[in-house]
Order: C-alpha cells, then sequence, then structure tokens
C-alpha cells in the first residue's frame, strides 16, 4: 500500500532532537563513564515517601483522580508556598497538578498562546523552552544574558526585544543550565517591565529548594507579579523523585481554568500512587531535603572550584545542581569539546549550545553525583586538557 503523501507536521519536524539525550544515549553505550549530562539526583527517593507508595498501593491507589488532582495535595502545595514565600492560591481552582512540570509548562503555553505570538526567552535556556514556544503556535524569541554577571535576568535587555506581539516572558530561578538564581531587585525590575507593556511572566521554580546563596525570591511573591504570573513547580529535583512525573502549576483563575480543560483532555490526571508520595513529601520529607541541599552545595564549592582551577572559568551556580564553566580556553567548540572528552577520557557532559546560541564556548556539568565521582571527573577532564597544550 502507498502511505500518505500529505507532509507532517513542519513545526516538529524543524524541531531537533534534544541535545541532552543525545550525549546521555551515546554515554550509555559505553563502560565507565561518569556522567555529568542529566539533571537527575542520584539520590533515592526518601524511604517515608516510598513507603507510602507501596501501602496507598495496597490500598488499591490504582485509579484515576479528579483532573486537578487530589484536593488534600493541592491543600499542601498551597499552604507550603503561602508559608515558604507568602503566596496565596486557592487550592480548588488556581492549582493544578501535572504529570511533571513538563507538562505544566506546555499547559501554560497552550492556553496563553495565540498563533503568533512572541515569548522572549532569555538564554542560555532549558533545551524544552524554545520547543513548547512552537508546539504552541508561538515565536520564540532568544535575548542572551551576560555571563559576566553571572547571566543575572536583566530587564534593559529583555525590553530591547518587547513588541507589540510579546505575550510572556518565560524563565527558570534557578536556571538550567547556568544554575543562575536571580534576585529579588532583578525580578522587581521584570515585573515593572511586564506591567508597563503588559504580558505574563511564566516562572520555572522546580529548582526553588536548591538554592544555596541567600533566599530564593518566587516571581509571584514580587509586589504587582501575582495576576500576570504563571507558577511552575513541582517534586522531581528537590524531593529526588524524577520518575513519579508530579509537578504542579499555579495561576489566576481564568488561565488555570485553561490549563483543566487542555489537561482534562490529554493527560486526565497525574498518577495516582505519585500523587499520594507526594502527599508525604510535603509532611515529612523536609529533613531529607535538608540533607540533601547540604551534600549538593559541598559538592558545589568542589567541582566548581576544581574547574576554576583547570582554567574553565565559572560563575558560581547560586542554585539547581549545574556548573555551567567555559571551555574556550581549550580552543574547541562546545560540541567538539563534549565529543571529544567523552571519547577519550569518558566524562560525559552536555555542549552548551544545545541551551541556546548564546551557550557557545560552554558545556553543562550536573554535579548532582557523588564527590568521589566528581573528583575523578575533575582529574580525567585535566588529563584531557593537558593532552591539548
Amino acid at each position: 500500500m502507498t502511505p500518505p503523501q500529505k507532509p507532517l507536521s513542519r513545526v516538529v519536524e524543524a524541531c531537533p532532537p534534544s541535545g541532552i539525550r543525545k550525549f546521555f544515549d551515546l554515554a550509555q553505550t559505553m563502560k565507565g563513564v561518569i556522567t555529568l549530562g542529566v539533571g537527575e539526583p542520584d539520590f533515592p527517593t526518601p524511604w517515608g515517601v516510598r513507603e507510602s507508595a507501596i501501602h496507598a498501593l495496597t490500598r488499591g491507589a490504582t485509579t484515576y483522580t479528579g483532573n486537578s488532582g487530589l484536593l488534600e495535595l493541592r491543600e499542601l502545595i498551597c499552604a507550603d508556598l503561602a508559608a515558604r514565600h507568602g503566596i496565596t492560591y486557592r487550592p480548588a481552582d488556581e492549582c493544578l497538578v501535572t504529570s511533571g512540570v513538563s507538562e505544566g509548562l506546555d499547559l501554560a503555553l497552550r492556553a496563553l498562546i495565540n498563533p503568533g505570538d512572541e515569548v522572549i526567552v532569555p538564554e542560555p535556556s532549558y533545551v524544552a523552552y524554545q520547543p513548547c514556544v512552537a508546539f504552541a503556535g508561538g515565536v520564540a524569541v532568544p535575548v542572551a544574558m551576560d555571563p559576566a554577571e553571572g547571566y543575572r535576568l536583566d530587564a534593559a535587555r529583555i525590553a530591547a526585544a518587547v513588541t507589540p506581539r510579546t505575550k510572556a516572558v518565560l524563565f527558570g530561578s534557578p536556571s538550567n543550565p547556568t544554575g543562575a538564581a536571580q534576585s529579588a531587585e532583578d525580578l522587581t525590575a521584570l515585573v515593572a517591565l511586564a506591567e508597563r507593556e503588559d504580558f505574563w511572566l511564566v516562572s520555572d521554580e522546580i529548582y526553588d529548594r536548591l538554592t544555596y546563596t541567600g533566599t530564593h525570591t518566587s516571581t509571584a511573591a514580587v509586589p504587582g507579579a501575582w495576576d500576570r504570573t504563571v507558577l511552575l513547580n513541582g517534586f522531581s529535583k528537590s524531593y529526588a523523585m524524577t520518575g513519579w512525573r508530579v509537578g504542579y502549576v499555579c495561576a489566576p483563575e481564568p488561565l488555570a481554568a485553561l490549563m483543566h480543560r487542555i489537561h482534562q483532555y490529554t493527560m486526565l490526571c497525574a498518577p495516582h500512587v505519585s500523587q499520594v508520595a507526594a502527599i508525604e513529601a510535603l509532611r515529612s520529607a523536609e529533613p531529607d531535603v535538608t540533607e540533601m541541599v547540604a551534600d549538593y552545595d559541598r559538592r558545589r564549592r568542589l567541582f566548581v572550584k576544581g574547574l576554576d582551577e583547570l582554567g574553565l572559568t565559572c560563575p558560581e551556580p547560586g542554585g539547581a545542581f549545574y556548573a555551567f564553566p567555559s571551555i574556550r580556553s581549550s580552543g574547541l567548540s562546545s560540541q567538539d569539546f563534549a565529543e571529544q572528552l567523552l571519547e577519550e577520557q569518558k566524562v560525559a557532559v552536555v555542549p552548551g549550545d544545545v541551551f541556546g546560541p548564546s551557550g557557545e564556548g560552554h558545556v553543562r556539568c550536573s554535579y548532582a553525583t557523588a564527590l568521589p565521582l566528581l573528583e575523578e571527573a575533575l582529574e580525567r577532564i585535566g588529563t584531557f586538557l593537558s593532552s591539548r597544550t
């Protein structure tokens, strides 16, 4: 039989495969690789959380939940946001539990964007941001932030990219890939710009608990921001629950209602047993979070110091678990550096250009791995660099 001849989606065909997964998949075929590529905690999910899921399964928590998620979980999420950031959301209609933050991002953009709307994406940015804007029918407008300023959100740079078609600015804080944690002052300037030019703020705060210098500022907590902010967060990073696929999105009710409408026709609900586990995480896992964050901080300081000593200058990451060093001193492009380092020394990193053109000349290294492996990775990187002098 003759297959259909009409073209497939041009938008999807124009989207490149994930540059992160490319190196992760290649590393999986090799033995003895130290993987600094995928942003996944090396800690197991806290035992109390796992045990709650086991008990929930024995009690039959294998069904659908309501589309918005278990009310108890939404109540705990909103209580947590109120306690930590002073933000008030109504659990009934301003909080939606999603299948990971990735689904929340997709819902937010599809509910916000009309065809041709522009979304400004400060970069280097997480690899999914610009493709998700395109999938929603929008136009991503990348704006490079300055590594010399620690990749701070510069409202003046963003203002220069605003047009009458600007619908939103999409950013993460703390950031993947740079680890930059945005200050209250810079967020306040961005909110003032959003009010003046009338656009939304889509704030990905999945790494909010992994903040090492100062206190995390939630965008929605900035005066004037709540009415125009979509807050994305979840359990994957802070609670070491990547595979459980539980995220959430909070937003003013008119927008939250549209996200809920898409969600009920597509994902229906987040996994029931995972939602039960998330409830237990909020109830009892705070000591585990504190312990994990302290360990990440030790790794962060050791690894960044080691990179600097190797001549790979690296702005100090204020959050998340990524370092984004410059590799320009090697004379190699980001892709060549990552490929040759993997082939010769079996250390997997992610080339910086997959996070946008401004990431060229850098690589992303995840320090969410054990200290002995980070020390070994630094030795191997040093050997790799020495062979090129």
